[in-house]
Protein backbone atom coordinates (compact mmCIF):
# COMPACT_ATOMS: atom_id res chain seq x y z
CA UNK A 1 0.00 0.00 0.00
CA UNK A 2 1.38 3.44 -0.55
CA UNK A 3 0.31 6.95 -0.14
CA UNK A 4 -2.08 7.02 -3.26
CA UNK A 5 -3.64 3.79 -2.09
CA UNK A 6 -4.42 5.35 1.43
CA UNK A 7 -5.89 8.23 -0.01
CA UNK A 8 -8.26 6.65 -2.10
CA UNK A 9 -9.00 4.18 0.88
CA UNK A 10 -9.87 7.44 2.96
CA UNK A 11 -12.11 9.22 -0.04
CA UNK A 12 -14.27 5.55 -0.61
CA UNK A 13 -14.79 5.22 2.98
CA UNK A 14 -15.61 8.57 4.03
CA UNK A 15 -17.22 10.15 0.99
CA UNK A 16 -14.61 12.54 0.26
CA UNK A 17 -13.92 14.08 -2.96
CA UNK A 18 -9.82 12.95 -4.05
CA UNK A 19 -8.72 16.79 -2.89
CA UNK A 20 -10.17 16.53 0.36
CA UNK A 21 -8.93 13.20 0.95
CA UNK A 22 -5.40 14.28 -0.17
CA UNK A 23 -5.49 17.44 2.22
CA UNK A 24 -6.13 14.61 5.35
CA UNK A 25 -3.44 12.67 4.03
CA UNK A 26 -1.03 15.19 3.57
CA UNK A 27 -1.73 17.18 6.26
CA UNK A 28 -1.19 14.08 8.44
CA UNK A 29 1.97 12.86 7.51
CA UNK A 30 3.58 16.53 7.29
CA UNK A 31 2.08 16.84 10.66
CA UNK A 32 4.23 13.51 11.58
CA UNK A 33 7.26 15.14 9.82
CA UNK A 34 7.45 18.15 11.50
CA UNK A 35 6.93 16.75 15.13
CA UNK A 36 9.96 14.02 14.01
CA UNK A 37 12.32 17.21 13.22
CA UNK A 38 11.91 18.38 16.55
CA UNK A 39 13.17 15.81 18.04
CA UNK A 40 9.39 14.88 19.29
CA UNK A 41 8.55 11.34 19.37
CA UNK A 42 5.05 10.24 17.51
CA UNK A 43 3.76 7.22 18.86
CA UNK A 44 0.24 5.69 17.46
CA UNK A 45 -0.51 3.32 20.27
CA UNK A 46 -0.96 -0.70 19.24
CA UNK A 47 0.35 0.20 15.71
CA UNK A 48 3.74 1.52 15.93
CA UNK A 49 5.63 4.58 17.11
CA UNK A 50 8.66 6.57 15.58
CA UNK A 51 11.49 8.32 17.44
CA UNK A 52 14.89 10.16 16.67
CA UNK A 53 18.11 8.56 17.04
CA UNK A 54 21.24 10.44 18.22
CA UNK A 55 24.61 8.70 16.44
CA UNK A 56 28.17 9.75 17.67
CA UNK A 57 30.65 11.08 15.44
CA UNK A 58 32.94 7.83 14.58
CA UNK A 59 35.28 6.95 11.97
CA UNK A 60 33.81 4.56 9.52
CA UNK A 61 36.11 3.01 6.59
CA UNK A 62 35.26 3.19 2.59
CA UNK A 63 34.62 -0.48 1.82
CA UNK A 64 36.02 0.41 -1.86
CA UNK A 65 39.74 1.59 -1.02
CA UNK A 66 39.77 1.16 2.90
CA UNK A 67 40.47 4.92 3.57
CA UNK A 68 39.15 5.64 7.08
CA UNK A 69 36.69 8.14 7.06
CA UNK A 70 35.24 10.29 9.82
CA UNK A 71 31.76 10.31 9.99
CA UNK A 72 29.50 13.06 11.56
CA UNK A 73 27.25 13.10 14.39
CA UNK A 74 24.00 12.59 12.79
CA UNK A 75 20.00 11.83 13.70
CA UNK A 76 17.83 9.42 11.93
CA UNK A 77 14.44 8.49 12.34
CA UNK A 78 13.54 5.10 13.72
CA UNK A 79 10.62 2.61 13.74
CA UNK A 80 9.12 0.85 16.33
CA UNK A 81 5.80 -1.53 15.87
CA UNK A 82 3.89 -1.89 18.28
CA UNK A 83 2.19 -5.00 20.18
CA UNK A 84 -0.94 -5.55 18.25
CA UNK A 85 0.47 -5.12 15.20
CA UNK A 86 2.73 -7.57 16.00
CA UNK A 87 0.11 -9.60 17.00
CA UNK A 88 -1.61 -9.11 13.48
CA UNK A 89 1.13 -9.88 11.25
CA UNK A 90 2.31 -12.73 12.85
CA UNK A 91 -1.22 -14.01 13.15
Amino acid sequence: MNKIDLIQTLKDSNHLSKSEAETVINLFFNKMADALAKGDRVEIRGLCSFFIKKYRPYTGRNPKTGDKVKVKPKKLPFFKVGKDLKKRVDG
